[in-house]
């Protein structure tokens, strides 16, 4: 988590003193509930409220001799509150505290990454309206095959985003989850009733039977959901640098006033943006094989998972908030080539077409085997520069024969290969047309 790669709000999330603002109010509810549940004085859970504070510097210096941080904290807050404060903690184990937290920040960085993503739909949306009848060749395997619009390219995105929010709002309801339950899980030395009213004032959820810690199977589950949103921001990058490439050049990133693309070559207009998410989602992904391997812990518990999280938390979170917020300015600010499309699209001489040809042969009687053999050898003369492909259809006899020359030209009309985008459209987006998500 570095400042270049970081949005204010999501690294706020991840700062200490949040961090310790979380388990103060942790602390506070669970006072409070046994307060009310007349295990502590009334007295002393107002105690807490009223005076409760803590002091980074004060915890970093009890940290350092008792190399215990939930320690430290209790002992800042204790000299904050006073007598009352020995009713703080009570029937707690550091756990309680630690995971708990991770719950209200994960589920915290799960809502801006939602925004995120609602943004981002939005945005391909709008484009995708755009360019809806838009031509542009597809391309399997790096070549030419047959023709769709941009704005399908776009719609195809924005449904992998929408199952992706799909996906995150799920993992977000996962993970959102709080555990007050002693030592081992067992209610030991607290109330059940004491987890389940801190879950309601943090937002969460009791977690239904934890060791000394919430099961991390639902950790590994929330990352594995950041990594395969990173995947689909990779993947539309990646769509938008093979676009941007000379000898294709049907899409590019806004190029600033002032901006350089190469320090040694003027000329250069790079796919920076599409690069940087490139490798953002790969800094995403490296944390899911960690996360997976803190599912197995001995018995109840160890602390092999807490450096990890740690680590992974606010890196994986900060780093896709950026690059979601980076990928919707790039789709908003895209620039698209409709005449390289429409260019790109000829420069095949027709021969995207080779499949309608195929099926009107089979259906004038010719055998499948037969029509696939004339259509690929007179493809492939086309491909060699030898003449149009139209023109050397139209000089077989074997394809004269059962297609008048009006037919065969009506085959390579565009038209046809289009004419279900509305109905794509309204697969994808809904019958609410450009305005509504």
């Amino acid at each position: 988590m570095i400042p270049r790669y970081s949005r204010p709000e999501m690294a706020d999330l991840w700062k200490p003193e949040t961090r310790l603002r979380i388990w103060l109010e942790i602390e506070t509810l669970a006072t409070e509930a046994q307060a009310r549940l007349g295990v502590v004085p009334e007295a002393a859970a107002r105690a807490v409220r009223a005076r409760g504070a803590f002091d980074i510097a004060r915890i970093d210096e009890v940290e350092r001799e008792v190399r215990h941080d939930v320690i430290a904290f209790l002992t800042s807050v204790a000299e904050h509150v006073g007598p009352e404060a020995r009713y703080i903690h009570l029937g707690m184990t550091s756990s309680d505290v630690l995971d708990t937290c991770l719950a209200v920040q994960l589920s915290r960085a799960a809502d801006i990454l939602l925004r995120d993503l609602d943004d981002l739909l939005a945005a391909l949306k709008r484009r995708a309206y755009e360019h809806k009848h838009t031509p542009c060749i597809g391309r399997s395997h790096g070549v030419h095959a047959e023709p769709t619009t941009f704005g399908l390219k776009l719609a195809l995105a924005y449904a992998e985003f929408a199952r992706q929010r799909t996906r995150l709002s799920a993992a977000r309801a996962d993970i959102a989850t709080c555990k007050i339950s002693g030592a081992v899980g067992t209610f030991a030395h607290v109330d059940p009733r004491v987890e389940a009213a801190v879950a309601a004032g943090l937002g969460l959820a009791p977690e239904p039977i934890s060791t000394q810690i919430i099961p991390r199977d639902r950790h590994a589950m929330f990352f594995a959901t950041l990594a395969v949103i990173a995947s689909s921001i990779e993947r539309l990058a990646t769509e938008i640098r093979h676009l941007q490439r000379s000898e294709v050049g049907e899409a590019e990133e806004p190029f600033a006033p002032g901006q350089k693309g190469s320090s040694a070559m003027p000329h250069k207009r790079n796919p920076v943006l599409s690069e940087n998410l490139c490798g953002l989602a790969r800094v995403v992904r490296a944390t899911v094989v960690p996360a997976l391997e803190d599912v197995a812990l001995w018995h109840e518990r160890d602390i092999s998972h807490s450096s990890v999280e740690r680590m992974i938390a606010p890196d994986a979170t900060v780093t896709l908030d950026f690059a979601l917020s980076r990928l919707t300015g790039l789709i908003e600010r895209l620039v698209v080539y409709p005449e390289a499309m429409r260019r790109n699209l000829e420069a095949s001489g027709g021969l995207m077409h080779s499949q309608r040809v195929l099926i009107a042969l089979t259906e004038a009687g010719m055998s499948r085997e037969h029509a696939y053999r004339i259509v690929q050898r007179h493809a492939m003369a086309a491909g060699r520069g030898e003449k149009p492909f139209l023109r050397l259809l139209a000089g077989d006899p074997e394809v004269s024969a059962v297609l008048a020359p009006e037919r065969l030209e009506l085959l390579f009309d565009l038209a046809p290969h289009l004419r279900h985008v509305e109905t794509i459209f309204a697969r994808v987006f809904g019958p609410g047309g450009p305005i509504s998500r």
